[in-house]
């Protein structure tokens, strides 16, 4: 049995290391998890509450349309329902897409260092990735736009950048959709929207009645906290989301995932909360690398990305032995260290084994 031959050399995606895994490896009692940008403060209690009514109806298939939620996310955004898309993960939109829009010979833009997704679905549907390098860490939306061509299909901008944490201001994207045409897809990737503060952000949906060749994708994993429920959703226009939902299978989506995302989305005061004390968090770190001398991109989601001036790699591996998980090996910038912002013990536990870490690492050289 052999796989299509296109696809054997694809990448497979190496999630952050689990906690378990890691304490079994190296027989430690606690580890602190910061690398794959969960919220560090759960969920809200009404997504509990949500769960356990539905823990009787597991015979039952979910709403394959998740009509419920769809109308409370539709009210949520002021769009209409037909507007909004829901998979397993925004990563599932994003393999729709690429699914309903991208063929062999076809073109699409992306960031040199942005979600690994983006191109590994565009590899499966035979289309040609175009790697734009970012500029300062941020999406280098001019080249992007030179980059363009009668045979590109979609544009692809990580709206804050993962890894980077940067953000395309509202200016600069205005500037950009102005230009591009209007027969290519933008997609706006605004995972970590919720946890944005500064003013010269764009919301995406705000966008849609515009420019028509925009999609927005965002994700309950993150601020929401339901990363294990897998449940994100995409929206633009009603004729785009149609054909997306053409591709996409008839029960993506769980009946658990459904319930727990209406509950978490009714809960503003729990995202505003969250928001905050991620805010705080950031200040912190950013303190502490500014007070070892490091430099750091200026960090938009709950999550920083600091040079390490030497092997992050290393420094990963020493960090890992004393219990703490953090995201390195970014091809791009091997120095570089991206750490999730947690609760302020973990923050603290972070800092301290990563300036022990820092330390035997320069004694080793």
């Amino acid at each position: 049995m052999q796989p299509k031959a296109h696809i054997v050399d694809l990448p497979v995606y190496q999630p952050g290391k689990p906690i378990e895994e890691v304490q079994k490896e190296y027989g430690l009692s606690e580890v602190v998890k910061l690398a794959s940008n969960e919220n560090p403060y759960g969920f809200s209690p009404r997504v509990k509450a949500a769960i356990e009514s539905e823990l009787t109806k597991f015979n039952l298939y979910p709403d394959g349309g998740a009509v419920e939620l769809t109308a409370a996310v539709a009210e949520h955004l002021s769009v209409q329902a037909d507007q909004v898309i829901f998979g397993c993960g925004s990563d599932e939109i994003i393999a729709l897409i690429a699914r309903a829009f991208l063929s062999e010979g076809d073109e699409n833009i992306m960031a040199d260092a942005t979600f690994s997704v983006y191109k590994s679905n565009a590899d499966i549907e035979k289309a040609t990735s175009i790697e734009v390098p970012l500029k300062n860490g941020t999406h280098d939306l001019e080249a992007m736009l030179a980059a363009v061509t009668d045979r590109t299909q979609i544009v692809w901008i990580c709206n804050p950048n993962n890894p980077t944490g940067t953000i395309v201001s509202e200016t600069e994207l205005k500037s950009f959709l102005d230009r591009v045409p209007s027969s290519v897809m933008v997609v706006l990737d605004e995972a970590y929207f919720e946890y944005v503060t500064d003013s010269a952000y764009p919301d995406g949906t705000k966008l849609l009645a515009d420019y028509g060749n925009v999609v927005v994708l965002r994700t309950f994993s993150k601020i929401y906290g339901l990363a294990a429920l897998r449940i994100g959703y995409g929206v633009g226009q009603a004729s785009v989301i149609r054909s997306i939902n053409q591709v996409r299978e008839p029960f993506n989506t769980t009946r658990i995932a459904q319930a727990a995302a209406k509950a978490a989305l009714a809960d503003r005061e729990f995202v505003e909360s969250c928001r905050i004390k991620n805010t705080e968090g950031i200040s912190f770190l950013q303190g502490e690398f500014d007070r070892l001398g490091l430099s750091y991109f200026p960090a938009n989601g709950n999550f920083i990305m600091v040079d390490t001036q030497r092997s992050a790699a290393d420094l990963f591996q020493r960090m890992l032995r004393k219990g703490v998980i953090a995201r390195a090996g970014f091809k791009l910038y091997p120095t570089y260290m991206r750490v999730t912002v947690g609760s302020p013990r973990e923050n603290e536990i972070f800092i301290r084994t990563f300036e022990e870490a820092l330390n035997e690492q320069g004694a080793a050289v």
